[in-house]
C-alpha cells in the first residue's frame, strides 16, 4: 500500500473499531486470510484463525446485546475502555513500518477517531432508549453494523472515498459535540443508577 491507503486504511478502521470493534477486527483478518488485501504495518497477525474467531464471537454477542435496550447503553459504557484504545492500537498496528512522526500522531487521531465514533453512537443510542418502542434500537444496530463493515471495506478498497466519508464525520461531529458529551454523561450516570435500583429513563431524564 501507499502512504495515503495506509493512513486512510489506519484510520479507517480506528473509526470503524469505535463502532463496533469485533466486526471492525474479523472483516480486516478474513481479507488477509483470503488473499483480498495485504494489510499494512503489524495488522497482517490479524488473519491468525484464532483472533478471527475470538473476534467473530464477541460480534456476534454484541449483535444480541446492542440490539436491547438499556442493555445496549450499559455494553457501551463498558466498551469506552475497550474500543478507544483499541482504535489507537489499530491505527498504530497499521502504520508502525512508517516514519516515527507518522505513527505516532496516526496513533493519537486513530484514537480520537474511535473516541468520537464510540462517543456519536453512545449519544444516539442514549436518544433512543427514552423511546417505548425497541424498533429504533434494532435500526440504530443494523445501521452501525452496516457502517461498519462497509467503512472497512471502504478503507480498504476505495481510500479516497473513505477519506471524504471521514471527513464529512468530523464535520457532522464537531456539530454534534455538545449532546454527544451530554448523552455520554447520562450514560454513565444510568449504569450508576442501575445498580441503586433505578431505571435508564428516570436518570437519563433527571440528567437532561
Amino acid at each position: 500500500m501507499d502512504w495515503f491507503s495506509t493512513l486512510s486504511l489506519a484510520l479507517g478502521s480506528a473509526w470503524t473499531s469505535g463502532i463496533n470493534l469485533y466486526a471492525t477486527v474479523t472483516v480486516l483478518g478474513l481479507l488477509q486470510k483470503f488473499g483480498l488485501t495485504k494489510l499494512p504495518g503489524g495488522l497482517d497477525v490479524l488473519d491468525n484463525w484464532w483472533i478471527i474467531g475470538i473476534a467473530g464471537g464477541f460480534y456476534l454477542i454484541e449483535f444480541f446485546a446492542d440490539k436491547i435496550p438499556y442493555v445496549d447503553s450499559v455494553w457501551d459504557v463498558i466498551h469506552t475502555f475497550i474500543r478507544v484504545p483499541a482504535g489507537a492500537a489499530v491505527a498504530y498496528a497499521a502504520t508502525n513500518h512508517l516514519d516515527p512522526s507518522v505513527y505516532v500522531i496516526a496513533t493519537l487521531v486513530g484514537g480520537g477517531l474511535a473516541l468520537s465514533s464510540h462517543g456519536t453512537k453512545a449519544a444516539l443510542r442514549a436518544g433512543a432508549n427514552l423511546s417505548p418502542e425497541p424498533v429504533s434500537n434494532w435500526l440504530l444496530s443494523l445501521g452501525e453494523d452496516v457502517v461498519a463493515f462497509a467503512g472497512v471495506l471502504l478503507a480498504v478498497f476505495a481510500p479516497f472515498v473513505f477519506a471524504i466519508v471521514l471527513v464529512l464525520f468530523v464535520l457532522f461531529f464537531l456539530w454534534f459535540f455538545r449532546k454527544v458529551v451530554r448523552a455520554i454523561r447520562r450514560i454513565f450516570a444510568a449504569v450508576a443508577a442501575f445498580f441503586r435500583g433505578e431505571t435508564f429513563k428516570e436518570v437519563a431524564r433527571k440528567a437532561g
